[in-house]
């Protein structure tokens, strides 16, 4: 399996599957799983029962993750390959589309 370029807090794109197009957040990522949970995106539908934390219970609608080969980060409104380079001794993620350094 190749690295996790992608973190928590990018914005990506979904490139493939059922909600291809659709942007979001990404609120978590699982490296060993190789999956990410972004927001608005992969959304199910659970039965929850009452509980002391949900005391309603009922039908509760959340993101499911995706895998990562699934999701392309975005910069500018553009998608984007993630490439690493050294910069003063640091090694940096770089936008392959627009050579620019992502935090």
């Amino acid at each position: 399996m190749s690295a996790v370029r992608i973190k928590k807090g990018d914005t990506v794109k979904v490139i493939a599957g059922r909600d291809k197009g659709k942007e979001g957040k990404v609120l978590s990522i699982n490296a060993k799983k190789h999956t990410a949970i972004v927001e608005g995106v992969n959304m199910v539908t659970k039965h929850a029962k009452p509980s002391a934390t949900n005391q309603q219970g009922g039908i509760l609608h959340h993101e499911a993750p995706i895998d990562i080969s699934n999701i392309m980060y975005v910069i500018k409104g553009k998608t984007t390959k993630i490439g690493y380079e050294f910069k003063d001794g640091k090694k940096v993620r770089v936008a392959k589309a627009t050579g620019e350094v992502i935090n």
